[in-house]
């Protein structure tokens, strides 16, 4: 991992954009990583669009800023495509991640440009599969992980579980499904 890797998520008001830039946070810094991870407040309401952002580096973190020039982004719903440019600024070395039920090769057209790795999952299918219901953010939240090289996968997993069993600690079928969604993106992610 290089010094510092900067991560900007474009998502909608509900898909847990925020809580999964919160929760990649708390597991870097479980790894012991120095972290930020925060959103950027417009309009809160279900369904607007939403920014928020990821810092992580193995060395301490001295700017509190937005990102302006991210190595990676995410982005949580394709139809912001059309209404974000959220290819602004992302370095080309980087990579975009896109949940989309489309082929990459239609998504590229929209992306104004954008000369980097593009990767597509279809956060849906997995989400479904494994939970049951329509969560975006944890197959998104594993796709960043496996394209940014933010720590080892079965880091990352160990480090979930715990996440998890701390946060559901009454509802195991929902750690289960969260693991499961979790090792489906890492495997799917094109």
């Amino acid at each position: 991992m290089k010094d510092l890797i900067e991560i900007r998520w474009h998502g909608r008001g509900g898909q847990g954009a925020k809580t999964a830039a919160l929760l990649l946070a708390d597991v870097a810094f479980g790894t012991g990583k120095y972290v930020q991870g925060f959103p950027e407040y417009g309009p809160e309401r279900m369904g607007a669009p939403i920014t928020a952002y990821n810092r992580i580096s193995d060395k301490a973190i001295r700017v509190h800023s937005n990102i302006y020039n991210p190595d990676y982004v995410v982005v949580v719903d394709d139809s912001l495509l059309d209404d974000v440019d959220v290819t602004k600024g992302l370095k080309k070395e980087g990579a975009i991640v896109i949940n989309t039920e489309k082929a990459k090769e239609e998504i590229i057209p929209k992306l104004k440009g954008y000369e980097g790795k593009v990767y597509v999952i279809d956060a849906r299918k997995v989400s479904i599969a494994a939970l049951g219901k329509y969560f975006p953010n944890t197959p998104m939240l594993a796709s960043i992980v496996k394209v940014s090289g933010i720590m080892e996968e079965e880091l990352f997993l160990k480090e979930m579980q715990h996440s998890f069993e701390h946060k559901f600690a009454s509802k195991p079928e929902v750690i289960e499904g969260n693991m499961k969604a979790l090792r489906m993106a890492l495997s799917e992610l094109a």
